[in-house]
């Protein structure tokens, strides 16, 4: 929830625990309606307390529109929805977390039998294309330009293949280049 929609929530919040309050007080008979006829009165009597009024009923009533008409809501389509990407269709929705990108990603660059410790991070953009950033180690032996190459469009095929979304940009680093008795004991 975005910081606006959360102070919205809050001074409405607000605004309906007073209301409440001041409808008790008067059924229960603790607070009198001339009490508050009366507080009304010198508040529209006073020009300064009318104008402050008035800025506060504006921007409540902008505030109460901007939550209405456009509240965050997930787009129809393929959508962000901070946790991943979200797909739409008659049917219903599926929300693909990136957290089940990144391992599926991790499941094929271990399937590489030079690579060694990897990790994957997935970023999901404003145009709800994903970007996918590989960091590994990999033995002496290996051709790092063909390994990258090679796991580059193994992963863009098999996440297709699996989630039917399109990788924009696959980006590698290879953190170190590791024996295989270091990786066993690390």
């Amino acid at each position: 929830m975005k910081i606006l929609d959360k102070m919205i929530l809050i001074l409405f919040s607000i605004i309906i625990l007073i209301i409440s309050i001041v409808m008790l007080l008067l059924v229960f008979g603790i607070v009198s309606y001339t009490t508050i006829s009366t507080l009304y009165a010198q508040v529209i009597a006073n020009a300064t307390a009318t104008n402050i009024t008035i800025a506060i009923s504006v921007i409540c009533i902008l505030l109460a529109v901007k939550a209405i008409f456009f509240g965050s809501t997930s787009k129809s389509g393929n959508g962000l929805n901070g946790e991943g990407i979200l797909l739409e269709n008659e049917s219903g929705k599926l929300l693909i977390s990136k957290e089940t990108i990144e391992n599926l990603v991790n499941s094929v660059a271990k399937g590489f039998e030079n690579t060694q410790s990897v990790t994957t991070k997935v970023i999901v953009d404003s145009q709800n294309t994903l970007k996918v950033f590989v960091t590994l180690m990999v033995l002496p032996n290996t051709v790092i330009n063909e390994l990258s190459i090679n796991l580059q469009t193994r992963i863009k095929e098999v996440v297709k293949k699996v989630t039917d979304l399109d990788i924009k940009a696959i980006d590698i680093k290879i953190k170190n280049i590791t024996t295989p008795e270091e990786n066993k004991e690390g």
